[in-house]
């Protein structure tokens, strides 16, 4: 049986993070997908424990104080983490875990879990190109498009620390690169 391991994959808002993921997860159905904890407001059709564990700020807070997130960070008013319990409970298990997180985050649950992390970024194929996938989704105005843009050269530099770089510039090839990646850490 391989050593379960937390993949750990990263990019810039607009990388193609999601994509590569859900393709990754219909290869590897006997991964467990990291659920984050969040205090955004859930939206119509979200379960609580399927898309987010929704918390309260409070009830964040104090998992922040006894140190119970493997990772967090606070976006635009509202706190993102990973439950400690979460990723331990599935490495106990002998399950890897396929995890959607920032390059702040990666690099805390890597600090975390030294031997189980594998960290794999995610880089768009140019500046321009990530600008126009952001634009084409159409799901942010331009002041938040801004600031997710702010923070490319930021992303990008962290991103340079990562066990693996993958640019996503045509989506299969990147999607079989992280998945040669994935099975060459598992065995």
């Amino acid at each position: 049986m391989p050593t379960p391991c937390l993949i750990v994959i990263a990019s810039p808002s607009g990388g193609g993070k999601t994509s590569i993921i859900r393709a990754l997860r219909e290869r590897h159905p006997e991964f467990e997908f990291s659920v984050s904890a969040t205090t955004r407001t859930k939206r119509p059709g979200e379960e609580h424990g399927r898309e987010y564990f929704f918390l309260t700020t409070e009830e964040f807070e104090r998992l922040i104080a006894a140190d119970e997130l493997a990772e967090h960070e606070h976006f635009y008013d509202t706190y993102y983490g990973t439950l400690k319990r979460e990723v331990d409970r599935a490495l106990a298990a002998g399950r890897s875990m396929i995890f959607d997180v920032d390059v702040k985050g990666a690099r805390s649950i890597k600090e975390r879990y030294p031997r189980e992390t594998v960290q794999i970024f995610i880089a768009p194929p140019s500046m321009e190109v990530l600008e126009r996938r952001l634009r084409d989704r159409g799901t942010e105005d331009d002041e938040k498009l801004r600031r997710r843009l702010a923070r490319h050269p930021m992303e990008m530099e962290a991103g340079r620390t990562f066990d693996h770089i993958v640019v996503n510039d045509d989506l299969q090839r990147a999607v079989d690169e992280v998945d040669a990646i994935v099975t060459t850490n598992l065995q």
